[in-house]
């Protein structure tokens, strides 16, 4: 897998690893209405996933407590959508791709 901010390729996990340790400021943290939440965005196709920390969101200390576990688990969203829905589209492109070239055969 690809990292989508820089040079890094690498299997799931490093790459999970490497975005918290290098990309952490990927992740958007909100506070609204005293409510926190945290927010990241596919570079690749913009599709956003947002969920608010619970279950102390509403105490001020625990963000910066738990900041870089909160920015992880944000992060493992955005690894499992690169997963789900990219590396799945480019698979399925390259079959039909296949397809089109050779007829049914499997690649």
């Amino acid at each position: 897998m690809n990292c989508p901010w820089c040079e890094f390729t690498g299997p799931p996990r490093p790459l999970h690893a490497h975005l918290g340790t290098v990309h952490p400021d990927v992740v958007r943290i909100v506070v609204e209405d005293h409510r926190q939440s945290y927010s990241i965005e596919c570079p690749h196709c913009g599709e956003s996933y947002s969920q608010f920390i619970k279950p102390r969101g509403r105490d001020p200390g625990f963000l910066d407590e738990h900041d870089a576990q909160i920015r992880l688990v944000a992060l493992d969203m955005l690894v499992n959508h690169l997963i789900a829905e990219h590396i799945a589209e480019h698979i399925a492109e390259h079959i039909a791709e296949h397809i089109a070239e050779h007829g049914e055969k499997t690649p």
